[in-house]
């Protein structure tokens, strides 16, 4: 699958983008039929400490999931976000098996 991931506001090191990279293989197990799959990274200037912001955008033939999250670190963000995105794709992928 073809990732694209921008990080806004900083500069990401390889080592979060090769996270990012791998986390992201991981769900062509649930679905195969990815296309390809935009990440963007974004650091919000605030107090709080929750301040990474992790937007995922994954393209399927004839849809698109989108998943936003925010959490103390973008490791911990990518995490919760690709177990959203398993959940999508699994139901996907049983909704197209049923309509057989």
């Amino acid at each position: 699958m073809k990732v694209n991931a921008q990080s806004v506001n900083f500069n990401a090191d390889g080592e979060l983008i090769s996270f990012v990279q791998n986390r992201m293989n991981k769900l062509d197990m649930f679905y195969d039929k990815v296309i390809s799959s935009d990440v963007y990274l974004k650091v919000q200037k605030t107090s709080g400490k929750e301040n990474k912001i992790v937007e995922i955008q994954v393209n399927i033939p004839k849809n698109r999931f989108i998943v936003k999250k925010q959490c103390k670190s973008f490791e911990e963000a990518v995490d919760s976000a690709c177990n959203s995105l398993e959940r999508k794709l699994k139901k996907r992928k049983e909704k197209l098996r049923l309509q057989l």
